[in-house]
Parts: structure tokens; sequence; C-alpha cells
């Protein structure tokens, strides 16, 4: 049998009855593979590796090492419930790798989307060797591989390797949830107890809010995108969107435009409201947001986010325009 095909047996989990299940099973069958070896795993905060987190910490405690690297390009409060829900709340094994100005450094400058993505991979591969390095006795490999991603590896894209590890870790994987889809997962980390906003956090790129912050990033403008984004997440919670619309963030781009701040000339950047839904993200609709909601949301950014003076809104479906504006 194919070791990539997801068992028969394995009933579609949708119950915290049938997730604490697959819970107990995975956990017997971690313990049976790992023994008393030790695990490693980048831990982004993202749905996946948050869950096999849970499980791992659940089944092996202490044997399993977490790496947290933050490139600096996430969103607000991110790493900080990272360390909040792992380091204490799960007494995890965590190490948290603030990297900041390694990689904004690098990024100064460099306004090409496909440069950009590549320094951020490059450079998270580099800070992960290093902190692996560092510690010894890892045998295992953890991964937040889901189903989709295998399905996905045949010809469509390479097989999912969190932050795009290298091939060449002479360490077995350890990959427990790799038969389930999304859906699943939420359920199950729903029932290992990990926070709601973790669990339906939504769809992230892997370079974070540096493709958000279009063009070349700088930190002022990178911090301007931070406190926007972090508004829009707020009143679509407030006003029951969070769980309506798949995808919404701010971009904002490398441009300004003159306006008006406390009877004076104001040049500042605009930030722009980018909110999708999809099923397969091949194609994508724009969410209609009401207009009282936008009001709002423009009041907000313009009044409480320093080096915003006017709100957009994207209305381009997918296609022609892509959900990511890089």
């Amino acid at each position: 049998m194919n070791s990539n095909v997801r068992p028969e047996s394995l009933e579609r989990i949708t119950t915290k009855e049938l997730a604490d299940k697959f819970i107990d099973e995975q956990v017997a069958q971690i313990r049976e593979q790992v023994k008393d070896k030790k695990v490693l795993l980048a831990l982004s905060g993202g749905v996946d590796s948050s869950v096999v987190a849970a499980l791992l910490i659940k089944a092996i405690g202490k044997q399993l090492v977490c790496v947290h690297v933050n490139h600096g390009l996430m969103r607000k409060g991110e790493s900080e419930q990272v360390i909040e829900v792992f380091g204490k709340a799960l007494d995890a094994n965590l190490v948290y790798v603030d990297a900041t100005d390694r990689f904004l450094d690098l990024l100064a400058g460099v306004s090409e989307p496909e440069k950009k993505r590549k320094i951020i991979g490059n450079e998270f591969i580099k800070v992960f060797d290093e902190e692996s390095a560092k510690l010894s006795g890892i045998s295992f490999l953890a991964q937040g591989t889901i189903y989709p991603d295998i399905l996905e590896s045949d010809g469509v894209k390479a097989h999912h390797n969190v932050g795009g590890l290298p091939e060449d870790m002479e360490m077995e994987l350890v990959e427990p949830v790799k038969f389930l889809y999304k859906d699943e997962v939420r359920v199950v980390g729903d029932a290992l107890g990990l926070p709601h906003n973790m669990v339906y956090r939504q769809p992230f790129p892997g370079p974070g809010l540096g493709v958000r912050c279009l063009g070349a990033i700088t930190r002022d403008r990178l911090n301007a995108l931070r406190e926007a984004d972090a508004i829009l997440r707020e009143e679509f919670e407030n006003n029951g969107l969070a769980g309506k619309v798949w995808q919404y963030f701010i971009a904002v781009p490398d441009m300004k435009s003159v306006g008006v701040r406390d009877g004076k000339r104001y040049e500042a950047w605009p930030a722009i409201i980018r909110a999708v839904n999809t099923t397969d993200a091949m194609s994508a609709t724009v969410e209609e947001i009401p207009y009282a909601l936008l009001h709002r949301i423009t009041d907000r950014i313009t009044h409480e986010v320093e080096g915003i003076n006017r709100v957009l809104y994207d209305l381009t479906p997918k296609p022609i325009g892509t959900i990511e504006w890089e």
C-alpha cells in the first residue's frame, strides 16, 4: 500500500469524539516511532504546525524542540501568541529567534517580488539551520504536512516542506496530520484546546507581510501595514465577518498621496483592503462589505495609524486579479 494514500479506514473527522479518537491513536503512534529520541519542529504559528506541535507535546513533552523564527514580517501579535500558547501555557521546549533586523536589513532596497520571496525563504532556512546545529541528539523532523500537500505534490508543486527546509537533513520525518484535510486539522486543534483564533487562522503566505508591503520594504511602512491590518482583523471579528470571509488583509503600496491631518498637509500611504472568498484558491470572488463597516474601518485606520491617509477597497475578482498583490 502507498504510504502517501489516505487509509480507507480513516473516517472524516467532523466531531470532537472522532478528533479525540484520532489524537489517542496518533499519540500512541508517535511514542512508538520516536521512543526516547528528540524531535525538531519549525513552528510558524499557523494552523498545521501548531496542531502538530500540540499533538507532539501531548505525546512526548520536552522531547519536542520547537523553533519559532520571527522574521519581522508576522502580523501583529502572532509571535507573541506562539510564546504565550506554547512557551507558557503548554510549557513547550521552545526556541524563539527574533531575526527581524537580519531579515529587514537583507530586504532593504529590494522591490522585485520574487527576489523578496527568495531572500525571505533562503534566510529562513539559514536561521533554522543555525538553530538546529546548536541542538544535539535530534533524530526526527516533524512537519505540518496535510493531505492536500501530498495530492498537490504530484506535478503541481513541490511536496510541502515547512519553510522550505533542506532536503538533505538526515532525520526521519514525523507527520501526524498528513492524511487530514484542513477542516479536519481544525477540529483536532479545537479538541487539543488550542486558541480559536490560532485554529481558525487565515491562510498566510510564507513571506508574511513581506508580500503585502508592496515594493521595497521600509520599517515605517511595514509598521503602518501591521497596525492597519490589525484594525481590519479586529473589525471583521467584531462584525461577524471573520468566519464568513476566506481571506482578508491590507496591502500598502510604495506610493504617497497628499491628505490633510490636523488642518495641515499630510503626505502618506494608502491602505488597500482585500477581502475574498474561494473554494480552491484558483478563482475568488470579492466579499461585499457593508458600507457602514467600510466607513468605520477607514475612520479607524486613518486616525489611528501613523503614515496612512487613505483607505481603498480592491474590487477585483480572481481572475483577473490574484489574491495577493505580489
